[in-house]
């Protein structure tokens, strides 16, 4: 029978085995973003398709171009402010050995900071049936942040995904009511996750096997082991890469007061390509219990959905214009999150944790759902100068309520905007300002626990979970300013 002080020898040697096995989710919630322009965001993107305004068409439709004469530039940006909170009295955890509580266990205070997402898109006239365009927005993104003593914190900790796009675009007209459009997104992004990790699990089963499958003695063990280390290991994970999609456009004036759009995008996977870090791993030594750090070259593909959004605008008065349109996205190619390792069984990592093969050094079930968007709204011209708009849109969140996740807890939504426009139409210049609020459907009520790669839709693989209800709230607030030469 082996002695006790040889139990902490294999438990620290297996440790990092736990440091993955909880599953790091980056992008639960979904991360595309809708203030991409605030002309748009004023009717909340409804009919975006078919209503080009200024150089924002770029970006809704290619084929607008067409539509633009001269040279046009729009430039701005948008602040989102999402509010996100877990019920203080909903807030419950446990370890992978539920004996050992987790203290302390607050519920992580408001973990999203404002946002500021800039835009730029420029069209330009090449004859009376090519139009080019080119445009620099910021399609995806997400962050959230989790106070030290959050109680789910061996599930999350910091989410991070930034995204810039850079999309250069050509339309076609036939001069009979009907352009074509396409265009190339560049996307350039980079990511991060991070979060605690739980040792209790690996300790536990280890002591177990050795103490004759004695719970309590095994679970007494394990808690004296992890109580005994000086901090819990933390694992950072960052990468980033470039991809592209394709969209291509069309749009049809079917009268002097009617048209219709439609625009489609293509889908693609970007590998986030970098490094996992894990602090305060614990080491047995000779000098006795000490902390380092191992790092390993990693790679996390993360899908981009197709879609394809329909528009109409209809010139219900000479001073009013109503709009619609609707968005299906392809969010089910986000099966699952996992983090591969670039340096095989060698990697520092990999080794420490026995991981072999194409296993994943970490795994996450998302199990995403298709969705859809829409929207109507409406613009008074109320005089030749001003115009005032007001917009609502359903957005469905891609999220399956199965495994809503800590890392971005997400329900489906209600968005309510408002906006006005100034045209001097002596000089060309334009300025359009929007703001606009997210009305959830339902608290976001997260259940996260921990699959195996292998069955990632099965049961559970250990007792770890962690439970909260979640307040959602939203609002933006956008600006933009555009001129016609």
């Amino acid at each position: 029978m082996r002695t006790r002080s040889s139990l902490p020898v294999r438990a620290v040697r297996l440790a990092s085995l736990a440091i993955i096995a909880a599953p790091p989710s980056v992008y639960a919630g979904g991360f595309s973003l809708n203030e991409q322009s605030a002309s748009a965001m004023g009717i909340a993107n409804a009919g975006a398709a078919a209503n080009p305004e200024n150089a924002t068409t770029v970006l809704f439709n290619p084929a607008g171009m067409s539509q633009l004469s001269g040279t046009n530039i729009s430039l701005g940006a948008a602040v989102l402010d999402i509010d996100a909170e877990a019920k203080k009295d909903s807030v419950s955890a446990q370890r992978q050995v539920p004996q050992i509580p987790i203290a302390p266990a607050g519920n992580g205070g408001d973990i999203a900071d404002p946002a500021v997402l800039p835009n730029f898109y420029l069209t330009h006239e090449v004859n009376d049936s090519i139009d080019v365009g080119f445009g620099i927005h910021a399609p995806y993104g997400l962050a959230a942040d989790y106070e030290d003593d959050f109680a789910g914190r061996f599930f999350a900790d910091k989410t991070e995904l930034t995204a810039i796009a850079f999309t250069p675009s050509v339309a076609v007209s036939n001069g009979e009511g009907l352009s074509m459009g396409a265009g190339l997104n560049i996307i350039y992004a980079e990511g991060r996750l991070s979060k605690y990790s739980d040792v209790s699990g690996i300790v536990y089963r280890q002591a177990l096997a050795t103490n004759g499958g004695d719970q309590a003695a095994a679970a007494a063990t394990a808690a004296g082991v992890v109580g005994s280390l000086p901090a819990d290991p933390y694992s950072d994970v960052e990468g980033d890469d470039i991809g592209v999609t394709f969209r291509a456009g069309f749009l049809y004036e079917l009268s002097d007061h009617t048209q219709f759009g439609l625009s489609a995008q293509s889908g693609t996977e970007i590998d986030l390509k970098g490094d996992i870090s894990v602090s305060n791993f614990p080491v047995l030594g000779p000098s006795g219990l000490t902390t380092t750090t191992l790092t390993e070259k990693v790679e996390v593909p993360l899908a981009i959905p197709e879609s394809i959004t329909f528009g109409a605008r209809h010139r219900l008065t000479e001073g009013v214009t109503l709009l619609a349109g609707a968005t299906y996205a392809k969010w089910s190619r986000f099966e699952e999150l996992d983090v591969y390792s670039r340096e095989g069984e060698n990697g520092a990592v990999s080794a420490a944790t026995g991981r072999s093969g194409d296993d994943p050094i970490s795994h996450i079930t998302e199990q995403w759902s298709n969705t859809w968007q829409f929207n109507v709204g409406g613009i008074w011209q109320a005089t030749s100068a001003w115009a005032f708009k007001a917009g609502y849109a359903w957005d469905e969140s891609p999220v399956n309520g199965n495994y809503v996740t800590a890392r971005i807890p997400s329900e489906d939504r209600h968005w309510l905007t408002l906006g006005t426009q100034w045209a001097d139409g002596q000089s060309g210049w334009t300025v359009d300002a929007a703001v606009g609020t997210l009305i959830f459907a339902d608290d976001a009520k997260v259940n996260d626990r921990q699959y195996s790669h292998d069955d990632p839709a099965g049961e559970p693989t250990t007792a770890a979970n962690y439970q909260g209800t979640y307040e959602l709230s939203a609002w933006s607030a956008a600006v933009e300013v555009s001129k016609a030469f």
